[in-house]
């Protein structure tokens, strides 16, 4: 009997963590997922687009603009230990960081420590504030997302869905077993967030797979607890709820073939087949409103396409 309570109370408390993940859990309880509030309509925790073109809340030429700024930051914290990869560039790329490279110019911008700087500190002094994984103001919910400086501005991009990226015809079954951290696309490709197990077996395992020489094609480091690229820990933003509304939105978004190549190390996603025809796809978080220091994300996890 014993056995029996203790074996049932471990499953509910990880029942109790899991449901802020599980789109069943959400689905099931669509009826009582909704906020009243005082001559108002309800607000339900569910997202409805159009179709999937309507899935924007900003152009993609601002989320093209905003990664490369953010990745060209980073780019040239590292510049010291790329010396390897710029020799691989075409010479016009070459000539856009020569300047940056130069022995002169590291002497000018030396620091009295040298010590470079952190990504979150990029992040921030790149486009004013840092997120950072902490855990949950929600009771059980596990790790949460917060903006752990300065201030988010509606519209901007707050963090990247990381992960392998399925079509809808590639195996997922064995990856989707105890996986709460698979994204389903609009139109049907998933994104396998999980840092852990066989999925991060296999994201190691494609990363090696795409890389040319030094060159990188992804970044594997958002499987780490220090990511290289700060946004990548978008995994970890919970869903919303009655009384936490969503401050954040998902929006898919397909890297072009004109994305810098030597930014390209930055993408915290890969193809899980290298047969894979068309643009990489991407997931970015944008803010739904003005996000104070010391909030936690939230989103919608249930999309709906009418």
């Amino acid at each position: 009997m014993q056995l029996w309570r203790s074996l049932f109370r471990s499953l509910f408390c990880k029942w109790k963590s899991y449901r802020h993940r599980f789109v069943p859990w959400v689905a099931l309880n669509l009826a009582r997922n909704r906020r009243w509030e005082p001559c108002t309509l309800p607000v339900w925790t569910m997202r409805y687009v159009q179709d999937s073109r309507c899935d924007k809340l900003i152009p993609d030429t601002e989320v093209h603009a905003a990664l490369e700024k953010l990745f060209r930051a980073i780019f040239l914290q590292d510049l010291q230990s790329q010396n390897e990869l710029l020799c691989m560039l075409p010479e016009a790329t070459k000539s856009t960081y020569r300047h940056f490279h130069a022995p002169e110019h590291q002497s000018k911008t030396s620091s009295e420590s040298d010590v470079p700087l952190e990504a979150r500190e990029i992040l921030h002094s790149t486009l004013g504030f840092c997120i950072a994984r902490a855990p949950s103001s929600i009771d059980s919910a596990g790790t949460g997302v917060f903006v752990s400086k300065g201030h988010v501005q509606k519209g901007a991009v707050v963090s990247m869905y990381p992960g392998t990226v399925y079509q809808q015809y590639e195996p997922i079954f064995f990856q989707s077993i105890r996986n709460p951290f698979i994204f389903r696309c609009i139109d049907g490709i998933l994104i396998d967030g999980n840092d852990k197990g066989i999925s991060q077996y296999l994201y190691r395992s494609c990363s090696r797979r795409d890389q040319l020489g030094p060159l990188k094609l992804c970044d594997a480091t958002w499987l780490s607890a220090f990511p290289q690229n700060p946004w990548a820990v978008g995994q970890y933003v919970n869903n919303c709820s009655n009384e936490r509304e969503a401050n954040v939105c998902y929006q898919e978004f397909d890297v072009p073939e004109y994305f810098p190549i030597e930014l390209r190390q930055y993408l915290p996603n890969i193809n899980y087949s290298p047969d894979s025809q068309g643009p990489l796809r991407c997931v970015v978080l944008v803010a739904l409103r003005d996000i104070d220091c010391g909030e936690e994300l939230f989103s919608n996890y249930f999309t709906i396409v009418q």
